[in-house]
């Protein structure tokens, strides 16, 4: 590798980025509740039959009940009073997380009466499904409430970034071409596996194995220019910047036919999904109330 490199290629070191967004967040402290009324015994302090716990069913279910007007608004123009079907997308997926965990806590992670049995699967179940549809949604949409992407403006996307990124390699020589390699390790069809599957995980894989390339290479790099012992840092940043970004767009390309027409599926399950547990908080709430 030529220890003489251009200082004006120098990329500038990267400062300390947030690398926590909303959503990470949002799904840290999800997880975090969850998994603190597993390990606490709630029991202890807890009943569902009275007190907190009884008021816990009552908000999770309200919650989960409210959960229905964001379909309603998005298909009753009059009820555009009680706000934007963005907003509703947004309350409804915050609904969607925190009407289970108020029901998880309200039953004390216990199974009870048939009816309550019936009632916490049919919620667990509606809420995975939530959760799936989520993810889909996020694949073949610009943003948490974008407009829908095509294949198309997907693969101009990736065509771009290659074309940009053609002098990157200067002083990784071999990174165009190893990039260019896991784009076709990720477009790979496996017979049976969903694409949205197989695409998700060669790029977990092509991602790993770049990092690694980069770190090698650069570190002996660095044993042959103080240049880039003193700039190995930001060399890094650049190139896994670089790789990053078109290995998702890589990945978009691959797995967005396949994700548009599960998330096609899921929109016909999830809405009898729902009703079904609809029907199921009904019965319970009856059965607990009046019997």
């Amino acid at each position: 590798m030529n220890a003489a490199v251009d200082r004006t290629a120098i990329p500038a070191a990267p400062g300390r980025r947030l690398t926590l967004g909303a959503a990470r967040v949002w799904f840290a402290l999800t997880v975090l509740v969850v998994l603190a009324g597993w390990v606490v015994p709630l029991g202890d302090y807890l009943t569902p039959r009275s007190g907190l716990g009884y008021w816990l069913g009552i908000l999770g279910g309200s919650l989960m009940l409210l959960l229905l007007v964001y379909p309603l608004r998005k298909r009753i123009p009059s009820l555009a009073m009680v706000g934007s079907a963005r907003v509703w997308f947004q309350i409804h997926m915050a609904l969607g997380v925190i009407g289970p965990v108020c029901i998880l806590y309200h039953c004390v992670y216990r199974l009870g009466a048939t009816n309550s049995n019936v009632a916490l699967w049919s919620m667990v179940v509606v809420s995975t499904s939530g959760v799936v549809g989520r993810y889909l949604y996020g694949r073949i949409h610009h943003g948490l409430y974008g407009r829908k992407a095509s294949f198309d403006e997907l693969r101009a996307d990736a065509d771009r970034l290659k074309i940009e990124g053609a002098g990157a390699g200067r002083l990784l020589p071999e990174l165009g071409a190893r990039v260019d390699r896991a784009e076709k390790l990720i477009s790979i069809n496996i017979p049976v596996v969903p694409k949205a599957l197989s695409a998700m995980l060669f790029w977990q894989f092509a991602r790993w194995r770049l990092r690694v390339y980069v770190q090698r290479a650069l570190h002996g790099a660095a044993a042959e220019s103080t240049i880039i012992a003193d700039h190995r840092r930001a060399f890094a940043f650049a190139a896994d910047r670089y790789a990053e970004a078109r290995l998702t767009a890589a990945r978009r390309v691959a797995e967005f036919e396949s994700c548009a027409r599960l998330f096609g599926l899921w929109h016909v399950l999830h809405i009898p999904l729902f009703g079904m547990l609809f029907v199921a908080g009904i019965v319970h709430v009856v059965a607990v109330n009046v019997y």
